[in-house]
């Protein structure tokens, strides 16, 4: 007998998602300040306001940071766990059938 999948939709479903495409910003954000930061790099007094800026927000946002990395890592967490629980659910229909 073929193992039939019907997927629920969860909200870590929907949670992982947004942490995938926060995630595909964030790394196109680190490009796209790394071609930024190769042209300031000529100017040290821009560097140095770019990073009081820098500074000044993660320091105003620091909860809010710390929040969502937290957010993050358990979804990951639970998204591991949900996967590690499937996986058990197939080997142990697969062993049924044998």
């Amino acid at each position: 007998m073929a193992h039939v999948h019907n997927p629920k939709k969860t909200s870590s479903d929907s949670s992982m998602t947004k942490q995938v495409v926060a995630g595909t910003l964030a790394t196109a954000t680190v490009n796209t300040g790394g071609k930024l930061m190769t042209k300031l790099a000529k100017h040290p007094l821009l560097v140095f306001g770019a990073g009081m800026v820098a500074g000044y927000f993660v320091y105003k946002y620091r909860k809010e940071i710390i929040s969502n990395a937290t957010k993050t890592i358990d979804a990951g967490k639970d998204f591991v766990l949900h996967q590690k629980e499937n996986l058990e659910d197939i080997v142990a229909e697969a062993k049924e059938d044998n």
